[in-house]
C-alpha cells in the first residue's frame, strides 16, 4: 500500500439505508483486537503456551477528531450518543479497504478556538460482527 493522505479516511453513517459521509477525520486511530484463549497444559510441548484457534473475542474501536460535514451530520451523531443507539458505520481506508458494521458511539467531545471551527472527538466501539472489504 503506498503512502496515503490522512484526509482521505472517511467515516460514513447509515442514515435511512444509505451510507452518508458525516465526518472527515483529521486524526484517527483504528484498533482491531483479538483476545486469546489459553489451553496450555502440563503436557504442552516444552511448556510453551498453546492457544485455541478461533475461540477468542474480536473487537474493534475507532477514535478520531475532525469537523462534521454539515449540521445534519452533527445532529445525527449527537442523537446516536444521547439515545445510546447502535448504528451501522463504514470506515473508508483509501487503497486498503472498507470496514463496515455496527458500532456504538461511546465518547463525543466538542472543542473550538475563538478564531476557528468547532471540532469534535469521538470514539466508536464495535457492537457486532464487522466485515472488511479489501480494495
Amino acid at each position: 500500500m503506498p503512502i496515503q493522505k490522512g484526509r482521505d479516511l472517511l467515516l460514513k453513517l447509515d442514515i435511512g439505508g444509505t451510507f452518508t459521509t458525516v465526518a472527515g477525520l483529521r486524526t484517527s486511530r483504528i484498533a482491531l483486537n483479538a483476545q486469546t484463549v489459553d489451553i496450555t497444559t502440563r503436557e504442552s510441548a516444552g511448556r510453551w503456551r498453546e492457544l485455541l484457534a478461533g475461540a477468542g473475542i474480536r473487537s474493534a474501536s475507532l477514535s478520531g477528531a475532525g469537523l462534521f460535514t454539515d449540521a445534519s451530520a452533527d445532529a445525527a451523531i449527537r442523537a446516536l450518543f444521547f439515545d445510546t443507539d447502535i448504528a451501522s458505520w463504514q470506515v473508508i481506508l483509501p487503497d486498503f479497504g472498507t470496514l463496515e458494521g455496527p458500532f456504538q458511539l461511546t465518547a463525543l467531545e466538542f472543542s473550538g478556538e475563538h478564531d476557528g471551527a468547532i471540532a469534535y472527538d469521538l470514539t466508536l466501539a464495535s457492537a457486532g460482527e464487522l466485515a472488511f472489504t479489501a480494495e
